[in-house]
């Protein structure tokens, strides 16, 4: 029995999880997590117990001084809440770890338990893969869900993969046989430039987030940090003749395949989300005080000598050397 103490009556909480690893190319997933934390000052209350679901000889505890102190963090997951201010406040339940190394079901059935306990109406899982897109144009993301009726009424894929999975497909899996609504989101991280962190793929999903949930998120610093990132690879880009020839390859496989995407619709979406960033009644909160750190050693990886595979859509999952979808 899980027992909540110092944790509110939420209010319409929704839990939003990434894990590290497998499922977070580019650090995009675990990242947007890290902002959500972040700018609205999520409040630690409960941790996994690292010892039932972590191999220490590969996710390696660190050790740290703290006023001359030495202390140790062990890998784990975190659960945190965060308060969305405005007319109509609503809590999110932030879920942030590792892929655990072992006892999947038991992992998946301890956050399900939190989430009942908390009354969370909606669990969305975020993640990120390898793809061949294009770092010039915008991010991919998918949504898809194992639930027919909330893929109808959200607007979702409905997945139909088959294969090897991570633990966001496990987690969603096991939400979707408790009854609990659950949505993963995907974004795609340009192969060639897989260093983390990526603040575009990033943006893309607190973006995505923002439409599935109605919810206005503080940017902060991101936007900026996405536009340096970009440029920082365009830079790179143009010193490799051949990182250049093959990025214009996907750029005009990723037009062509978009372009009957084009539509009302995506138009609609984007100005949406312009009047709830100006509406100062929207949901939203102050941002905290923390910056995204951007890491200038990213560098390139020379592409392949073939012609780009279709992109894939989101029931794809990536092969021994990407980052799997659900």
């Amino acid at each position: 029995m899980i027992e909540l103490e110092g944790v509110p009556e939420l209010i319409d909480p929704v839990m939003v999880a990434a894990f590290e690893g497998w499922n977070d190319a580019g650090d995009a997933a675990s990242g947007a997590v890290a902002h959500l934390d972040r700018e609205w000052k999520g409040e630690v209350f409960a941790a996994l117990d690292a010892e039932d679901y972590y191999d220490f000889q590969v996710n390696r505890p660190t050790v740290w001084l703290d006023n001359g102190v030495r202390k140790i963090t062990w890998p784990t997951t975190r659960l945190s809440v965060v308060r969305i201010g405005g007319t109509k406040p609503r809590d999110l339940v932030l879920v942030r770890g590792i892929e655990p190394s072992m006892r999947w079901r038991s992992f998946c059935n301890e956050i399900l338990g939190f989430a009942h306990e908390l009354g969370v109406e909606m669990v969305v899982i975020l993640g990120a893969l390898l793809g061949d897109t294009p770092h010039t144009r915008p991010v991919p993301v998918s949504g898809v869900t194992s639930d027919a009726d909330l893929a109808r009424t959200m607007d979702l894929e409905e997945t139909k993969y088959e294969g090897p999975t991570g633990i966001v497909g496990i987690l969603q899996e096991a939400c979707t046989h408790a009854g609990v609504p659950a949505v993963s989101l995907w974004a795609a991280v340009p192969h060639y430039v897989s260093q983390p962190p990526n603040p575009k793929a990033t943006l893309a999903l607190l973006n995505r987030l923002e439409d599935l949930i109605d919810i206005r998120i503080p940017l902060g610093e991101l936007p900026e940090d996405a536009r340096a990132w970009q440029l920082g690879v365009d830079q790179l880009a143009a010193e490799d003749s051949e990182v250049a020839e093959y990025v214009q390859t996907l750029e005009e496989a990723r037009d062509t395949a978009d372009l009957p995407e084009a539509s009302g619709d995506a138009i609609a979406r984007e100005f949406e989300r312009y009047l709830r960033r100006r509406d100062p009644a929207a949901p939203s909160a102050e941002p905290g005080d923390g910056s995204y750190l951007r890491d200038t050693s990213s560098g390139l990886t020379r592409p392949p000598k073939r012609k780009p595979d279709p992109e894939p859509g989101p029931d794809a999952e990536p092969g021994e050397d990407d980052t799997p979808q659900a």
